[in-house]
């Protein structure tokens, strides 16, 4: 199982999300670095930790501030950190899309909170490679978070299967109701979505707490988990990191 930090970059800081309330996210603070500079807390990432992989939100693009704030950014954790930069920043159409792939991000991320039209989801696979894409199902306390109403009206695990049939091959489980909250992830959640769907790949953010957790979700078959706080308040370490 893959263990995948996560970097929210917000005005060209790391900041710490906070159940996806937005106006509460304050600088990270973190016992990986000194300083909330992403460059610096992606390095320790790959130092400190052993990771390799990152995934990256970048918050004022995905709120329609900016979608060029943080490019030189993006692009020094690609080529200068040689990082495999997984990238959630609103994209909402297959030119966004491949322009972000030809710039080396290894994965862009098509979020349902910026999702706007049912078309979409079957369009970008048929357009792009899938393993170069991965859907983020936003939800909040059970309810998905799209601006495509049908897509808003489903429940997670039967967007799931639409998804898949769609030709996506990977997907993430986003609670932002348990983001930086440290209040575990939704395990029962996890299990039923991998038992309906055992050839999607799996992703689940939210709320990941500790090692035990990490291992429940490993056993369920889970593909891989998405980590900041946990990380950042030393919870979980090196060793945990290398013992998945």
């Amino acid at each position: 199982m893959r263990l995948i930090p996560v970097i929210d970059l917000l005005d060209r800081q790391a900041v710490h999300a906070i159940k996806g309330e937005r106006t509460r996210y304050q600088p990270v603070k973190s016992v990986l670095c000194d300083r909330p500079d992403p460059l610096a807390v992606s390095r320790a990432f790959r130092d400190r930790l052993g990771l390799r992989d990152v995934y990256v939100a970048d918050l004022n693009a995905i709120q329609g501030f900016s979608r060029t704030i943080h490019r030189d950014i993006l692009i020094e954790l690609v080529r200068g950190l040689k990082l495999d930069v997984i990238l959630d920043a609103g994209i909402d159409d297959i030119i966004q899309a491949q322009e972000w792939i030809d710039l080396g991000i290894r994965k862009v991320v098509i979020g349902s909170e910026t999702l706007r039209t049912w078309n979409v989801l079957r369009d970008f696979p048929a357009a792009i490679d899938p393993d170069r894409l991965t859907f983020s199902l936003d939800f909040h306390s059970g309810k998905i978070l799209s601006q495509c109403p049908a897509l808003a009206g489903m429940m997670p695990i039967d967007a799931l299967r639409h998804l898949h049939r769609s030709g996506w091959t990977e997907a993430i489980l986003l609670d932002l109701s348990r983001v930086g909250s440290g209040q575990g992830a939704d395990l029962a959640l996890a299990k039923e979505a991998h038992a309906s769907l055992p050839l999607l790949n799996l992703l689940i953010g939210g709320g990941v707490a500790g090692a035990d957790e990490l291992t429940i979700l490993k056993s369920t078959g889970i593909a891989g988990v998405l980590v900041a706080t946990a990380l950042h308040n030393g919870i979980i370490g090196s060793q945990i990191i290398a013992s998945l």
